[in-house]
C-alpha cells in the first residue's frame, strides 16, 4: 500500500487503458493519424485514459451543456462528445483551421458531428459571445497556458453550481514546482489562483500531466 499516486512505467501504463474502456478504432485512427502528421505537436493530445476518463465525467455529471478550449485534432472533444445524452451540446474553441480539420472528419465518423459547434478565433474574445447566466454542465480547458486565467474568469460565471471545470496540464511534467519558462510560470500562478477561489471546490488528480477538477459552488 502507499500513501501517494504511483509512478506508470510504460507497462503499468499499458496494463491501466488495458483495463479501462478500451479505444476503439476511430479513437486509434484519430491518435495514429495525430502522431503521423503532426509528429512535433502530437503531445498536445490528451492521453488514451484521459480521453476515457472525460466520457465517464461527462456521463457522470448528466451533462448537456459542455465547452471545450483548445481542441487540437479533437480526441477530447470527442471523448465529451460522446458522453452528452442526445440533443446534449458541445461547443469548442479553437485557433486553428488546420488541426480542427481533422477534427471535424472524426466527430463526423463517430457519428456526434451534430452535437458539437466549432467556433475559430482567439476564444479570449469568443468565449465573452457565451450567454452571460449560469447554463454550461461542464467545460474543459487545454490550450494556451497563459490564457487559463483568461479563460477560467469567463467560465466559472457561465456553469451552474454542481457543475464542474476540468483543466489539463496543471502539472508541467513536474516543473510547477521549479517553473523554467512563461508556461511553467503561468501554470504555477494559475494553480495557486483555482486554489484560492472560494466559488469552487478544487482537486489536482495526477492523471497524464496533472488534471484539476473544480466543481462550482
Amino acid at each position: 500500500m502507499t500513501t501517494k499516486s504511483i509512478p506508470l512505467t510504460d507497462e503499468l501504463h499499458a496494463y491501466l487503458v488495458g483495463h479501462g474502456s478500451p479505444p476503439d478504432e476511430v479513437v486509434r485512427d484519430l491518435a495514429e493519424e495525430t502522431r503521423s502528421l503532426l509528429p512535433a505537436q502530437a503531445s498536445m493530445q490528451v492521453a488514451p485514459e484521459q480521453a476515457a476518463f472525460l466520457t465517464f465525467l461527462t456521463r457522470l455529471i448528466g451533462a448537456r451543456q459542455a465547452v471545450e478550449v483548445g481542441t487540437f485534432t479533437g480526441l477530447s472533444s470527442l471523448a465529451i462528445a460522446r458522453g452528452l445524452p442526445e440533443g446534449g451540446r458541445l461547443t469548442c474553441f479553437d485557433i486553428s483551421e488546420e488541426y480542427t480539420g481533422i477534427a471535424r472528419r472524426y466527430w463526423a465518423r463517430a457519428g456526434v458531428d451534430d452535437r458539437i459547434e466549432l467556433r475559430i478565433g482567439p476564444a479570449g474574445d469568443t468565449l465573452r459571445e457565451l450567454p452571460h447566466e449560469r447554463y454550461l454542465d461542464f467545460a474543459f480547458i487545454d490550450a494556451d497556458k497563459t490564457g487559463y486565467p483568461i479563460y477560467w474568469a469567463e467560465l466559472v460565471p457561465r456553469v451552474r453550481p454542481g457543475g464542474v471545470i476540468a483543466v489539463d496540464n496543471v502539472l508541467r511534467g513536474g516543473r510547477v514546482i521549479a517553473p523554467q519558462s512563461a508556461d511553467d510560470r503561468a501554470i504555477a500562478a494559475f494553480n495557486d489562483e483555482v486554489l484560492a477561489d472560494v466559488r469552487v471546490d478544487a482537486v489536482m488528480l495526477p492523471v497524464a500531466d496533472g488534471l484539476t477538477l473544480a466543481r462550482v459552488r
